[in-house]
């Protein structure tokens, strides 16, 4: 099998697995603002935007590293040094970290948590469990394991939506739900080091090579807590400012657009991995083929998408939550499906700049951006409430986006098909007028409105000859998951 097909196929497995995680979320939400006050969801969101804060900046960097150092590397004494010394210090920054927020669980809850100091400390145990997670699940993204990468966060992922729903539904609460985070990050945990045990066994690093790791990985930690900050920030800007409650009110749309997302994920999954086998072997044409591809396959699911959401966010809300969240949010949602759009793009320039070693730029570039975004916030959310919130956050995206063009293009330039973006969003547009017209209200009718559009920008998009004969080659591969290891 080529290496395109197979990289094709391992794409198509992973965009099921990310579709399916992303459902997962539009299950959980009705149960959750259906069963919760408006200020106990506030705190669950705010835990979830907590717990993705410190895992990504307590591995230094190191799980990002293990991908771009290891990918290439056949030798299982290499693998056992790498991993291991990685997953040492990676549990040892997380005992500090998470003793420091168990130990300081009464002011931050006092902050962020509605003075629920029992919830933080259950949050400090969670975020000690997920940050070991981070080293195992880039062990299976690093080899190109994407069989047991997928089926690791499906299991995890309808565990904890099995696990929540069952606490929420007996009256434990915000609690409950939280009680469900622990056991479910606790048994993925175990499944993964036993997997990884199984595979190269147990050694004791001589952390040889952790210099270097340390040197590509931490340049990396501005970046992901710039990101955290612009994707999240604006949830504890809302608590502070405006109040537990608009938390609540802002996160359903929010999640709602970030569903775009789901698109990216199988790209950035498969990448860093591809890219950096694919340079170490000095094939820069593999390289540009494979990015010319995928950011076209994106951008054809991504922009019909943004529209859809924009237009369908109420009705879809409106099924999803109780009226007063709907009604609240879902002018948040056009914003952030838009914001999911430019930062997919980003992704892939960053990609390029990243094979190249150049994390630093990455740095500097989110670090402005966080800078910009908080400052965004502050000014836009008292004059708009939680739509400034929103709108902080398409500006950022915008602006990384740019940045993320101007250096990458320095190294290896990514043709994004203009003409082809033209036609999908001519498409969409047109598409778009089906929403308009039918204007759906129950699940049943937004179903089948959803179908209808799907359906019509496939057609248009055909016409207008959005794709050439390899292209459609290669999206025939994504169709073909079966794909051996």
């Amino acid at each position: 099998m080529s290496d395109l097909k197979l990289y094709a196929r391992r794409i198509g497995l992973v965009g099921i697995t990310n579709a399916l995680v992303s459902l997962s979320v539009i299950l959980l939400l009705p149960i959750l603002t259906k069963n919760l006050s408006i200020e106990d969801y506030g705190i669950w969101v705010q835990a979830n935007v907590t717990i993705t804060l410190l895992p990504a900046i307590i591995p230094l960097g190191l799980s990002y590293t293990m991908v771009r150092f290891l990918a290439a590397e056949k030798r299982r004494e290499k693998k056992q040094e790498g991993f291991y010394s990685i997953f040492i210090v990676v549990i040892l920054m997380s005992v500090i970290a998470s003793l420091l927020l168990f130990l300081l669980a009464e002011p931050i809850a006092s902050k962020l948590f509605n003075n629920n100091i029992e919830a933080t400390r259950a949050i400090s145990l969670v975020i000690f469990i997920e940050c070991l997670n981070n080293p195992c699940i880039s062990f299976f993204r690093t080899f190109l394991r994407m069989k047991v990468y997928s089926t690791v966060l499906v299991v995890k992922t309808y565990l904890n939506v099995l696990l929540v729903s069952f606490f929420v539904l007996s009256g434990q609460g915000v609690m409950g739900a939280l009680t469900a985070l622990l056991i479910t990050s606790a048994v993925i945990f175990l499944l993964m080091l036993y997997l990884i045990i199984k595979d190269i066994g147990i050694a004791v690093p001589r952390f040889e090579r952790m210099r270097e790791y340390l040197a590509f990985g931490l340049p990396t930690i501005p970046g992901n807590l710039s990101s955290w900050i612009i994707n999240s920030s604006s949830c504890y800007v809302i608590s502070i400012l405006l109040g537990i409650a608009y938390v609540g009110y802002y996160s359903p749309g929010y999640s709602l657009g970030n569903i775009n997302l789901m698109f990216m994920g199988p790209f950035s999954v498969m990448l860093s991995a591809v890219m950096a086998r694919y340079y170490e072997e000095n094939d820069l044409d593999s390289i540009k083929t494979i990015l010319n591809y995928s950011t076209k396959y994106f951008l054809a699911i991504a922009i019909p998408s943004t529209f859809g959401l924009a237009l369908l966010s109420k009705s879809l809300l409106m099924i999803l939550s109780p009226p007063q969240i709907a009604l609240n949010g879902y002018l948040i949602t056009p914003f952030v499906a838009l914001s999911a759009l430019f930062y997919g793009m980003y992704v892939f320039f960053a990609e390029i700049i990243a094979v190249k070693k150049k994390t630093a730029i990455m740095g500097r570039i989110w670090v402005a951006a966080a800078i910009l975004s908080l400052g965004l916030n502050l000014i836009l959310i008292p004059r708009f409430g939680i739509i400034g919130g929103a709108a902080s956050i398409l500006i950022t995206y915008a602006f990384a986006l740019a940045f993320g063009i101007y250096y990458s293009r320095r190294y290896i330039p990514v043709n994004v098909d203009l003409f082809f973006v033209a036609k999908s969003i001519l498409s969409s547009i047109l598409m778009s007028l089906i929403i308009v017209y039918f204007q759906p209200s129950g699940l049943m009718q937004v179903l089948a409105v959803t179908g209808a559009c799907a359906i019509f920008y496939c057609i248009a998009l055909i016409l207008l000859k959005g794709f050439n004969r390899d292209e459609l080659r290669f999206l025939k591969g994504l169709m073909g998951i079966g794909a051996h290891r």
